[in-house]
């Protein structure tokens, strides 16, 4: 099996960055992405939602915005019609209701945390990111510099879904422009 190689390893320098102190950001790529989406036809959402839950272990699959986590994996609804199956592989569904497809090898997945980490984003993706409007488990896809982008509100922080042809070039937006809160790269 060939070896995934990140897109950011040319520009992944670990260390501390920016202003001195504690940091208010810490940017961090997660590794081994295992990302599959699942599509269904309008007529057949109902039948497609039970498979895509059943496919972690969830009562039910999220809404539009919205991610379920469980301990099998986690589901986000990142369009109407279409589901992302992170970290619990591509699940044997029905093709009569659904249609899937492998995009671990299409992404970069950084996790962006800290005190500041949604002041650090709001200054890039044109979302309201504050507690109330943009809790955990919110789902959106927005652009950064007119690249689409998969932003998840994780219980551990914001979480980026990156194509993998832009990953350096907004890595390195990401680190300039959270150099000012303090930074740790981890």
């Amino acid at each position: 099996m060939v070896k995934r190689q990140s897109a950011l390893a040319s520009v992944y320098h670990r260390g501390m960055y920016g202003r001195p102190g504690e940091p208010g950001i810490r940017l961090q790529e997660v590794a081994g992405l295992n990302l599959a989406q699942v599509a269904a036809w309008p007529d057949n959402l109902e039948p497609a939602a039970k498979d895509v839950a059943q496919a972690i272990g969830a009562d039910k699959a999220p809404g539009p915005g919205y991610a379920v986590s469980t301990e099998q994996g986690t589901v986000l609804r990142v369009e109407a019609l279409k589901w992302w199956l992170l970290d619990c592989g591509l699940p044997t569904l029905d093709s009569e209701t659904t249609v899937s497809l492998d995009l671990s090898h299409s992404r970069t997945r950084i996790l962006v945390s800290g005190p500041e980490a949604s002041v650090c984003l709001n200054r890039l993706l044109p979302l309201d990111l504050r507690p109330d409007r943009f809790g955990v488990d919110k789902v959106a896809n927005a652009g950064i510099h007119h690249v689409g982008v998969t932003l998840w509100h994780s219980d551990a922080g914001y979480e980026l879904f990156i194509p993998r042809g832009f990953a350096v070039s907004l890595w390195e937006l990401l680190v300039e422009t959270s150099e000012q809160f303090g930074l740790e790269i981890v």
